[in-house]
């Protein structure tokens, strides 16, 4: 028979992870195995508070159910607690949070609570790519807002036509931000919900790298209030639980019952025996302290690699990542295919794949992205062959 996929998958382009691995695999099929510094998955294991609670977890719920779609009583209180503690902020766990399966998935499907066809999203860019792809299967339209060195890869909001603000439905902000490790002051946040307040639109702030921070703790934009506001959470950075996918989202109870009322129809939720994993997570700053000082480790390695060869320092204030600077005269891809040289084979994420060209041009062509996701021991490696191998053009 003949088979006919929708128009909104032919739309999409293949993810720019998936597309890096044909290159991986070519160098793989020639015995060299590079170091992946493409994907931030971290190589470190999930600490043991974790795994312990998810183990006694399973027996314990042996005999329950479905989950609830929205969390159970004791995770949503766990998250108003750790939320308290970490941002002085007090959230109504019933009416002000809903658990999520990680925040992906809460990121693509959260438009279809609040943006119709025609309406428009506001993207930064570059950008994680589910900002995008969850608006594009609703037939949404998206104005993207270039994120560039002078201006702090801060979005230039005042820039924004008053004909899209007037069909703008959702502002998205992702700070600390993937990929270029920027963090966002109080004064822009302030910013930001003034704008969505006076334009009708809702800020919804990314911030799953909240925690990735290497200097002083970042604000959440829950601290300006709650009304017209939603923070997207997760623990896969923090606490190293990708795979685990559990997150929240919080904010303005209006929107967290229409987030509650898609999820219904959408997912069985998160099961239960990883929210008290999650719950064992929040309840332990240990864990996070110390990924936060070998994350330091990785970054300053890696910086004062590229450095000694020439180039720009591009040390990140927050996330695990090195949104790198190239030589002038060349393009991302062109770049990242020379760290993917075998004596290297160093995988890095062209900036151009991470972000959209727009009559200004593409933001992210100027950079590679580096993910301090390998153990320090490769670290130390790739940072041996970045001074033994790269040359830069002076």
């Amino acid at each position: 028979m003949a088979l006919r996929t929708s128009r909104h998958l032919d739309e999409l382009s293949a993810y720019a992870f998936i597309e890096l691995d044909e290159e991986v695999s070519r160098l793989r099929a020639r015995g060299i195995d590079p170091i992946d510094f493409g994907v931030g998955d971290p190589a470190e294991p999930t600490p043991e508070v974790v795994r312990a609670a998810v183990k006694e977890g399973v027996d314990r719920r042996a005999t329950e159910g479905y989950p609830s779609n929205y969390g159970s009583p004791e995770f949503r209180r766990a998250v108003a607690d750790w939320v308290g503690r970490r941002f002085k902020v007090e959230l109504d766990p019933d009416r002000e949070i809903s658990a999520s399966i990680g925040s992906k998935e809460a990121i693509f499907n959260f438009p279809k609570a609040f943006v119709d066809p025609g309406d428009v999203v506001l993207v930064p860019n570059p950008a994680y790519p589910p900002y995008v792809r969850g608006t594009g299967f609703l037939g949404g339209e998206i104005y993207y807002l270039n994120l560039l060195p002078e201006n702090n890869f801060l979005p230039d909001l005042d820039s924004i036509p008053p004909d899209v603000c007037r069909r703008a439905r959702v502002l998205w902000i992702n700070y600390p931000n993937n990929p270029t490790g920027a963090v966002a002051s109080r004064e822009f946040l302030e910013k930001a919900v003034a704008f969505g307040r006076r334009h009708g639109i809702i800020v919804a702030a990314d911030e799953a790298y909240i925690e990735s921070y290497y200097e002083e703790p970042p604000p959440s934009i829950l601290q300006l209030g709650c009304e017209g506001v939603v923070a997207f959470h997760s623990l896969s950075k923090r606490s190293c639980m990708t795979g685990y996918r559990v997150g929240w989202v919080a904010g303005d109870a209006r929107i967290i019952e229409a987030f509650k009322k898609l999820k219904t129809n959408i997912d069985s939720g998160t099961p239960t025996f990883i929210q008290d994993a999650a719950i064992a997570a929040l309840s332990d700053e240990g864990h996070a302290d110390g990924l936060r000082g070998l994350y330091r480790k990785k970054r300053d390695l890696i910086v004062s690699a590229l450095v000694d060869v020439g180039l720009p320092e591009c040390r990140p204030a927050a996330t695990i990542y090195i949104w790198q600077r190239i030589p002038e005269g060349e393009n991302s891809v062109s770049f990242a295919k020379r760290l993917l040289a075998p004596e290297m084979a160093l995988v890095t994420m062209p900036g151009s794949q991470l972000s959209q060209t727009t009559p200004a041009g593409n933001p992210g062509d100027g950079f590679v992205r580096i993910a301090l996701s390998p153990g320090l021991k490769q670290c130390e490696i790739a940072a041996s062959r970045i001074r033994e191998h790269l040359r830069i053009k002076s």
